[in-house]
């Protein structure tokens, strides 16, 4: 984490100034509602304060919708990018250098942004499989009352593996694959024949980044309501709105990567020496419809070298793509 503090430093300043918008964008919808109720009643001030500002708030949130693909491009992609690379004992440069290297690295092994967001709900779907899969296997077990139980885990192990897929990107860059779409379908078998380490991994990690957010939200509680009581119509309800924004951009920008760092590491230290299991592999054709659209976008991936890459690169593309 400390080797990429450029990146954590541009994580704060994506995540921090996305919070800013939602706080900004709200205020400014508030103030207009208020101005506009001024023309009635006292409770219709109010009501239309509430709107404006909910109005704002669905603004900021349509906007950054449309951008999500670019932030998994830049920020996620590139942050992993140069994790994966000092897990492999390189070494990296510091400052705007790290970044313009993570980018480059990221493009050379994904292309254009919206392949790798296709890929990425891909791969998520998949993770979902696995993870009803796990949860097959143990409702199997004759124990009475393990089916409900089950259903608590399966909700749990969701909310544990939301970061799951950023691992699975990350073996295209550790393993240099010229084809992401075939790189994460073998990453995602390696991870399925794993999964009971993987998931408790993820199960303990998601205790740990989420116990830390609500205690960062509980801080933030005060002064984030402070912060509201300026907002015409505003009160204690968006007051909480604001800290959970900031928390979350807490979260976003600090305690995520570190969890990724994590994930990163058991996962590679899991797969150290293994090859996909054909047995998984067929498991998960038959658990999942989006593991089967892997292997076709593999098999049909055909890309033309980024326009940063060398001759040899260009020339390995496209061996790769022919294989």
């Amino acid at each position: 984490m400390m080797q990429t503090l450029p990146f954590i430093a541009l994580r704060c300043a994506v995540y921090f100034g996305i919070a800013l918008a939602y706080v900004l964008m709200t205020g400014i919808g508030a103030g207009v509602g208020w101005g506009i109720g001024g023309l009635g009643d006292e409770s219709f001030q109010a009501g239309a304060a509430f709107w404006g500002g909910a109005a704002g708030f669905g603004l900021t949130a349509g906007i950054l919708y449309f951008l999500r693909e670019y932030i998994l491009y830049m920020v996620k992609a590139g942050h992993i990018a140069v994790m994966v690379k000092l897990l492999q004992g390189q070494t990296i440069p510091q400052g705007r250098s790290q970044i313009q290297l993570a980018t480059a690295e990221v493009k050379n092994r994904f292309g254009q942004a919206n392949v790798l967001f296709l890929i990425d709900q891909t791969v998520k779907g998949v993770i979902n499989a696995v993870t009803g899969l796990v949860q097959g296997l143990a409702g199997l077990l004759p124990i009475a009352g393990v089916q409900q139980f089950m259903r608590l885990v399966r909700a749990f192990l969701r909310l544990a593996v939301g970061l799951v897929d950023e691992v699975i990107l990350a073996y295209a860059i550790h393993t240099q694959s010229l084809n992401p779409w075939a790189s994460a379908r073998t990453a995602l078998v390696l991870y399925g024949q794993n999964a009971t380490g993987m998931l408790r991994n993820a199960a303990w990690l998601a205790l740990i980044t989420y116990g830390l957010s609500v205690v960062i939200f509980i801080l933030l509680v005060a002064p984030a309501t402070a912060l509201a009581w300026f907002m015409p119509g505003a009160g204690t309800a968006a007051g909480i709105v604001f800290a959970l924004i900031l928390a979350w951009a807490l979260k976003a920008a600090i305690l995520e990567p570190f969890a990724v760092a994590c994930l990163l590491q058991a996962y590679f230290q899991a797969i150290d020496g293994q090859s996909p299991d054909p047995e998984w592999e067929a498991r998960l054709e038959t658990a999942s419809g989006k593991f089967a659209q892997l292997k076709e976008k593999a098999a049909s991936w055909v890309r033309q070298p980024s326009a940063d890459a060398g001759p040899a690169n260009g020339a390995a593309q496209t061996q790769g793509n022919q294989s």
